[in-house]
């Protein structure tokens, strides 16, 4: 049994410490032994504690050596002048203590890596000689012509048997142990041991996330199992190995939520492989299996490439009732708009998308500065103030908002505590898993509650990591007046579409917004504005949210900007 975790953040280092990188190695260790353990095996467990016991030198090259790359070293290129103790006593405590082989077996790969040409030459070249070949051959014609007389890993010494003492080679014993730590610390592999232990992490303020066993993502060795398999699966689509090869490998469903959405981004991976190889069948049944939102509309592609219309009618139709994204939706009205002849049925009414509110403003050409702050100059007055927020001011409002919600413990969500926000946030079922809670903040809204919360959540949490909320660009002011300015039942229609996708609908809106805080209705009190210079155009997905405005009856328009006397921007 684990015990609960308190929450609270464990000691971090100070880049000024040489040894600031083992402070945080001993971070990881510690935190996954505490709050992890049962998730550990006997071994495991004795060495992580043996880890903690080594000397302050041997456990800071031991660091050294996990953060780079492979786990073969050659021992007269260690070099850290920050250790207390020299190397040499370092690496011999290491291999006594059974974390180093000071006598692995080398492939010829292995060699060829670890050696300079300059090196190989008087060992290898002699018998290249002997053959015939000329001594002053380039490395990469040496590997070939060894590739097959030498194809057996063999110890150094049986490689180089002269310089046997002159250069030792080292591996690492237990790099399976760190990937597995580092998998339950950040919750995944992309990121590597430098993600953190590079990091001064004193800088940066975090959100106190209380965890306990409950909210952790892994909670049996066998989803740790089922996530590193997974891994392995996608570290050989990687390198090029057939999807064919690869699919009878991937775990099967799984009763885990975050680890489903691990599998269903795998699939569409492997799907992709296998579309470019070739295997059309296995492609469709790889995109069929996944939950992931690409998946579908990639499968409807590929059925209509196969001429296969009428399947993917079926299938495009009943995914039309589903709940989609603005793309998702997009992409399927285009898809259908062609199937349509092929099936011999009636295409689909196109969108009626309400006109867009555009006007245009010739402008001296600014000496610095960009388009939008020529356009902030122009527009801004004292009674109605222009400000450049982009996508900051909406993102922030919600982020002020919902802050208990987006730093709820729950599993998959947060895996340490140095999070900026939650690891699931851009998952399928972010909001599904949240849904209760986010009604409960959007209920605030039919109130004027909500104003406070924002408020006093803007002052109790000013500089902790929020991903919705950048510091820099939100003063008391500005907040204030957007307050004022855009009503509660604007910001719940925005949020509620920021919630529909998050990854695709946290950007895309407009450069600037007009604030007109002594207006008499509330809905003429502000305006967004979108600034396309000479030459730019709208994007897809700018455009949908300028759709999304029109139809909500939120004040927008698109403000093109022409440069005075220049002809080619009219």
């Amino acid at each position: 049994m684990t015990t609960e975790f308190t929450g609270q953040r464990p000691q971090t280092a100070n880049l000024e410490d040489p040894l600031y990188y083992l402070s945080n190695m001993d971070t990881i260790v510690s935190w996954v032994a505490d709050h992890h353990a049962d998730l550990l095996t006997d071994r495991e467990r004795n060495r992580l504690s043996a880890f903690a016991n080594l000397g302050t030198g041997p456990r800071a090259l031991l660091t050294r050596m996990v953060m780079r790359t492979g786990e073969l070293f050659r021992a007269d290129k260690l070099r850290y002048p920050e250790l207390p103790v020299p190397e040499a006593d370092a690496l011999k405590l290491l291999v006594q203590e059974g974390w180093l082989d000071n006598s692995p077996e080398l492939s010829l790969d292995d060699l060829f890596r670890l050696f300079t040409l300059a090196e190989l030459r008087p060992v290898i070249g002699g018998w290249l000689q002997q053959q015939g070949h000329p001594k002053t051959l380039g490395k990469a014609q040496m590997r070939e012509l060894l590739a097959e007389p030498f194809s057996e890993p063999r110890p150094l010494r049986d490689w180089m048997p002269d310089d046997g003492e002159a250069a030792q080679v080292v591996q690492l014993q237990d790099m399976a142990l760190f990937d597995r730590i580092r998998l339950m610390f950040f919750g995944n592999l992309r990121q590597s041991w430098t993600d953190f232990v590079l990091v001064e992490l004193g800088v940066q303020q975090f959100e106190p996330v209380p965890f306990t066993p409950e909210s952790r993502a892994f909670q049996h060795r066998s989803e740790v199992d089922c996530y590193l398999q997974m891994h392995q699966c996608r570290e050989r689509l990687d390198k090029g190995e057939p999807a064919a090869d690869v699919w009878p490998d991937v775990p099967g469903p799984v009763d885990n939520p975050w680890l489903t959405s691990r599998r269903d981004r795998l699939l569409l991976e492997l799907g992709r492989q296998a579309e470019r190889q070739g295997e059309q069948e296995l492609a469709l049944q790889v995109w069929a299996a996944s939950g992931h939102r690409e998946a579908r509309l990639k499968q409807l592609r590929l059925l209509e490439r196969m001429k296969r219309f009428d399947d993917a009618w079926a299938i495009a139709c009943q995914w039309q009732s589903k709940e989609l994204s603005d793309a998702e939706a997009q992409g399927l009205g285009r898809l259908l708009k062609r199937l349509a002849p092929k099936v011999g049925a009636d295409k689909p009414e196109p969108v009626d998308n309400p006109p867009l509110r555009e006007f245009t403003l010739t402008l001296p050409r600014p000496d610095t500065g960009t388009v939008e702050l020529a356009a902030v100059q122009h527009l801004s007055t004292e009674a109605a103030p222009v400000v450049y927020v982009e996508n900051t001011l909406i993102n922030a409002l919600f982020g002020l908002l919902c802050w208990p919600v987006i730093f709820k413990p729950i599993p998959g969500a947060f895996f340490h505590p140095f999070h900026i926000g939650p690891a699931d946030l851009t998952r399928e079922d972010f909001v599904a898993r949240r849904a209760q809670a986010f009604e409960e903040r959007f209920g605030l809204l039919k109130t004027h509650a909500y104003k406070q919360h924002i408020r006093d959540t803007f002052r109790n949490k000013q500089g902790i990591a929020n991903p919705f909320v950048f510091w820099p660009v939100l003063d008391e002011a500005l907040l204030e007046l957007a307050l004022h300015c855009i009503p509660a039942h604007h910001l719940d229609a925005l949020f509620r579409r920021l919630l529909h996708n998050i990854k695709e609908h946290r950007s895309g809106f407009p450069d600037l917004i007009r604030l007109v805080p002594d207006a008499e209705q509330p809905e003429q009190r502000y305006e967004m504005i979108e600034v396309k210079g000479p030459g730019d155009r709208l994007q897809d997905h700018q455009l949908r949210w300028l759709h999304f405005f029109a139809r909500q009856g939120i004040p927008a328009s698109v403000c093109y900007v022409r440069w005075d006397g220049d002809e080619a921007s009219v």
